[in-house]
């Protein structure tokens, strides 16, 4: 019988015990690795017309590899214009202190930065007109805990008049109606009345909390039989895109032949906008994306400079000319769509 020595025995164990201490070491390992991290983000829509951007904004969080139900989880609350229910849905977000709030647009901004005031919880908006509004403190320095995608109104709103003044060259009186005591319309009419002084061109403003009270203010103009009105200019704010009050300038414009021109919308019996100019939600949302992954990565908030949305323009050709003007070819180059 082959007789082992001493020396022999011990070292074969030795070698099997440290391959049994690594296939061990391994298999702890692999079990006591660390899970993957599931962020809560929370996401309140003011305005049904702007759910393009929450789920164009997911989308892009997709694209950054934000996995829904992985790595990843929504509460999306879509809300028509109702401030204490706003109120209600942000205030629940921050007790459950959800890892983000987005939020659109400037009114629930507003109030989002207010309830999360003193908290942890950081703030992205997109689609949020910002001058004036007191959101941030700045665009390259937004402070807090607040920071997103900047609307442009006032931008647009000179942008739209602009377009209005070269398809109307003998404009001489705007009516510009909206919603009475929306905050976000007056740094609009503070960017366009200098313009329009220069030019010449009287501001006629109509503020009005409805359709019926729009309807009947409009009645009350044409009572001599001639508003004296050159064109209709929409701004941004919740009267034109609320269907009722479209009807009823649509209804007035076309009653006297006054071109609307501002927002693109679907003709009302034949009659329509001449042009539209606005951010495309969807994009907005996509652009809040990158900025979220930075937040959710530890960035400050405080720190990250806003970003501002380009403006989107359509033209309808066929109205301009029904209406017996011209799209100059300068204005066609420069529209993203034009419908003929």
């Amino acid at each position: 019988m082959k007789q082992y020595k001493q020396g022999q025995t011990l070292k074969v164990s030795g070698l099997g015990l440290l391959l049994l201490a690594l296939i061990i070491g391994l298999f702890v390992s692999s079990c006591g690795g660390e899970e993957t991290e599931t962020y809560r983000v929370g996401i309140l829509v003011g305005l049904p017309f702007l759910a393009d951007a929450e789920s164009s904004f997911r989308e892009g969080m997709t694209e950054l590899g934000y996995v829904e139900g992985e790595n990843i989880t929504y509460d999306v609350q879509i809300v028509d214009f109702d401030i204490p229910t706003y109120q209600n849905i942000l205030q629940q977000f921050v007790e459950d202190e959800v890892d983000l709030i987005l939020v659109t647009p400037t009114e629930v901004s507003l109030e989002a930065k207010a309830i999360s005031e003193g908290t942890d919880v950081p703030v992205l908006f997109t689609f949020a007109l910002i001058e004036g509004m007191g959101i941030v403190d700045s665009v390259q320095e937004p402070g807090g805990n607040v920071t997103g995608v900047r609307y442009p109104g006032p931008d647009i709103a000179v942008l739209r008049y602009e377009i209005l003044r070269d398809i109307v060259p003998d404009l001489e009186r705007i009516l510009i109606p909206y919603q009475a005591g929306y905050p976000i319309v007056q740094p609009q009419l503070d960017a366009l009345y200098p313009v329009a002084e220069a030019d010449g061109v009287t501001i006629v403003e109509v503020p009005a909390n409805n359709a019926e009270e729009l309807d009947a203010l409009f009645q009350e103009m044409a009572a001599s039989g001639d508003p004296d009105i050159d064109a209709i200019m929409f701004v941004a704010e919740p009267l034109a895109v609320d269907p009722g009050a479209v009807a009823v300038m649509v209804a007035f414009g076309d009653e006297y032949q006054i071109p609307i021109g501002g927002v693109a919308f679907p003709g009302v019996e034949g009659y329509t906008s001449m042009f539209g100019v606005n951010v495309n939600t969807a994009d907005a949302g996509r652009l809040a994306a990158p900025l979220a992954d930075k937040i959710l990565q530890g960035f400050e908030p405080a720190t990250m400079p806003v970003v501002s949305s380009d403006p989107y323009i359509e033209i309808e050709y066929n109205m301009i000319q029904q209406l017996g003007f011209e799209a100059p070819d300068t204005l066609l180059a420069i529209a993203d769509q034009v419908y003929r």
